[in-house]
């Protein structure tokens, strides 16, 4: 039953068309000054418009691009995966140097017509899944939706006075979203710059002096290859997560029945992928538990503090010595033993230094969490209201004047 005032309609209704993108070459690689680049489904995702997530066109294809994303329109991905497909966002700007790529649509409204608050309407979860139920593919886990199934699509219509407070209360909550987002890649790029200045010595803490001492990785490090270690719990080693209980990553267990051979872990062990070390995948451990023999778990000798390790094994210019001295064939087998590990050498300061600067990477490490939990609560309140304003379960204040 439509709320009072409301009636029911269709995408079409507010369109005069949809305009498509053109297949052009393009580069992985992020723009130069003064290139010209073509939009991928990343520049969509979450309602939310990223043009920086545009590659570069190679120069003998730009003649072919068209349709540049244009202030006040809505960006739709009309062929993707799954999850992907009907993704949509609102352009708040021109970008003259930007193309579309064949499988997006850009809308061409009616005069008049109430882009924003469609745009909300388009990226809520209830639109999405039913675009995703609409989409057919036949060959792989690609998906398409056609023009008629994304004009025909039926939608609750408030009054147009209504439309525009919705757009103007969800638009305060993006403010906030993005005001959040620049805050966190602020802080992510200042822990970058402590990293780099803090753990090469080019920055010394207060109080701390002398030349910092070469060490072989061997001498910092031991290798624990205990095994056959029963009723201990399943533990996954990540990237970005640390050492999480597996039954709590939500993945499907892989793991072999039989874990004699899984190796443990303790608190304060780093673990690292034997064979995507030259990644940095390596992870200091809070916990204590078995993982699988993929990996090699090296226990910090008195001389090392394995906090600080954590993060200098996770420094580009450190990556890239595991990278050097990793072994195979091809990238898909090569690996770092810890018979190749520990022959490695590198400069560190003594232990009360490496654990100062440990302090303040931890630090900046807190505030980077903080702002991770707080958008993210401001992006589920943001959804939670949109599926309470955007089905009329919750009416605005019409009262106050609408701009």
């Amino acid at each position: 039953m439509l709320p009072e005032g409301w009636k029911e309609g269709r995408v079409g209704d507010f369109l005069e068309r949809l305009e498509s993108g053109v297949s052009v070459n393009g580069e992985d690689r992020p723009l130069r000054p003064g290139e010209f680049g073509v939009l991928r489904i990343s520049s969509v995702t979450q309602g939310t418009f990223k043009p920086s997530a545009a590659k570069a066109i190679i120069p003998g294809d730009i003649a072919r691009a068209k349709c540049h994303p244009r202030a006040g329109q809505i960006i739709i991905s009309r062929s993707n995966t799954e999850e992907l497909v009907g993704a949509s966002a609102f352009v708040e700007m021109d970008h003259r140097n930007l193309y579309l790529s064949d499988k997006l649509w850009q809308t061409v409204p009616h005069p008049e017509s109430n882009m924003k608050w469609l745009s909300y309407v388009l990226s809520s979860d209830h639109t999405r899944n039913r675009l995703s139920n609409l989409a057919s593919g036949t060959s792989g886990s690609m998906k398409n939706i056609t023009k008629d199934e994304m004009l025909t699509l039926r939608v609750s219509i408030p009054p147009t006075e209504e439309q525009k407070k919705i757009a103007q209360i969800l638009s305060t909550w993006d403010q906030a979203i993005a005001a959040t987002e620049r805050l966190l890649e602020n802080s992510q790029q200042r822990k970058k710059g402590l990293m780099r200045q803090l753990l090469t010595g080019k920055k010394r803490l207060p109080g701390f002096e002398g030349e910092w001492n070469l060490y072989h990785l061997g001498c910092l490090f031991t290798e624990r290859s205990e095994i056959g270690t029963k009723d201990l719990p399943l533990l996954s080693i990540t990237s970005n997560e640390g050492v999480v209980y597996q039954d709590e990553t939500g993945r499907k267990d892989t793991s072999n029945a039989d874990k004699s051979k899984y190796k443990r872990i303790c608190p304060g062990d780093i673990g690292y992928n034997t064979m995507r070390m030259w990644q940095g995948r390596s992870s200091l451990s809070d916990k204590e538990g078995v993982v699988s023999p993929a990996y090699t778990i090296l226990t910090a000798t008195g001389k090392s503090d394995p906090l600080f390790f954590s993060y200098l094994f996770k420094l580009t210019k450190i990556v890239h010595v595991f990278y050097r001295h990793s072994q195979g064939l091809v990238s898909d087998t090569w690996n770092l033993k810890f018979k190749q590990f520990k022959k490695i050498t590198c400069r560190v300061p003594g232990r009360p230094e490496q654990s100062a600067i440990a302090k303040i990477l931890v630090t900046a490490d807190f505030e980077i969490n903080a702002l991770r939990v707080r958008m993210d609560s401001l992006k589920q309140e943001k959804k939670a209201l949109m599926q309470q304003l955007l089905t009329g379960k919750r009416r605005v204040n019409m009262d106050r004047e609408v701009a």
